[in-house]
């Protein structure tokens, strides 16, 4: 809660809009992030870890694993969406990939 009144922008990488394959959801899904409206989900904003001083934080909501962080110029990007919980946990485990989802954003 101590980072969110310093977000400066906000960034959907293409990996997040392909994944939930509708733009109205990724609006609502980031809306609702972004207001903390926790009601709908069953974790928010829970960190995950720092990887080269950004912090990776995930959200869950109805089965879908939300991932997305905030990076040291105090963007937040949403990274990844998974219905799959096994394909979240390999993805939170390469730790290269999200290094290059965040600087290619």
């Amino acid at each position: 809660m101590s980072v969110r009144s310093h977000i400066k922008s906000v960034v959907i990488t293409k990996h997040f809009y392909k994944d939930l394959k509708d733009v109205e959801e990724v609006q609502s899904i980031v809306r609702d992030v972004l207001n903390c409206s926790g009601a709908d989900f069953h974790e928010l904003h829970k960190f995950e870890e720092h990887i080269d001083g950004n912090m990776v934080f995930r959200a869950k909501k109805e089965g879908l694993h939300m991932v997305y962080c905030v990076d040291r110029k105090m963007r937040i990007i949403f990274l990844r969406a998974f219905r799959n919980f096994k394909e979240y946990e390999r993805f939170l485990g390469d730790k290269r990939e999200i290094r290059n989802l965040i600087f290619h954003n």
